[in-house]
């Protein structure tokens, strides 16, 4: 299995440091916040892996990781022009997966305690659709809430809602096959002008085809100065 790792965007909530330094090369602990997500891909045996960056920072990647030979992994790199969104990102990994072939996409900025592997078990021996991986939070306000059936599939997910429906929230990883590319084609961009990636997983729980799982090891979306305070904690004392 592939995977494709999105490290691109402006990093606003993390400025001034982000005014200089791609959110995804700051440091926790020891190392770049996304190497974490890389060894986490590694050690679910996914070697081969896509990296989306944006223009300003692609030198940065590619001087700190090389071919990733060091992470035992290989890693390419493709280059995201302008701020279109997460699934207009995503798109740029068409050329990267073969036709019929299941992926991963992880965004840089989320951390994950757990193995990753079981979830990525189940998602080979599903038949088609879609799996994103769920997390409980204490401030489910602040992202991507699922709606569910009674039977307790997927309805469709609320980004930022007002009132939120559970405190469950999707997190930054989600698992694919390669007709992602052509239902992309049918969403449309967003009131801030991006293609959104909710948009894109709803098409799929439209269709009865966004299958989950709940975490219980923890999670963090490590973009904000607490949640990177958060994170460098968490992992201060591990070497790679």
């Amino acid at each position: 299995m592939k995977a494709v790792i999105l490290a691109g965007g402006t990093g606003s909530r993390l400025m001034p440091l982000t005014s200089y330094i791609n959110k995804h090369m700051l440091p926790v602990g020891r190392h770049p916040m996304i190497q974490y997500g890389i060894e986490t891909l590694r050690k679910a045996g996914i070697q081969d892996i896509l990296i989306i960056t944006n223009r300003q920072s692609a030198g940065m990647f590619i001087q700190y990781f090389g071919s990733g030979a060091e992470l035992s992994v290989s890693l390419v790199y493709r280059i995201q022009e302008g701020a279109g969104g997460i699934a207009d990102a995503l798109q740029l990994a068409r050329p990267f997966i073969a036709e019929g072939e299941k992926f991963l996409v992880l965004l840089g900025d989320n951390l994950f305690e757990e193995d990753l592997t079981p979830y990525i078990e189940e998602y080979q021996q599903q038949k088609g659709g879609a799996m994103v991986l769920l997390k409980e939070v204490d401030d489910p306000h602040r992202y991507g809430i699922p709606v569910f059936h009674p039977d307790g599939a997927i309805k469709h997910i609320e980004e930022k809602p007002e009132k939120p429906e559970s405190n469950l929230s999707v997190t930054g990883l989600y698992m694919y096959s390669s007709d992602v590319f052509q239902r992309i084609e049918n969403i449309s961009p967003s009131s801030r002008g991006e293609l959104e990636i909710t948009d894109l997983n709803n098409l799929y729980a439209a269709a009865g085809l966004l299958t989950y799982r709940t975490l219980s090891g923890w999670w963090m979306d490590a973009g904000t100065f607490e949640s990177l305070k958060e994170a460098s904690a968490r992992y201060w004392d591990i070497e790679y």
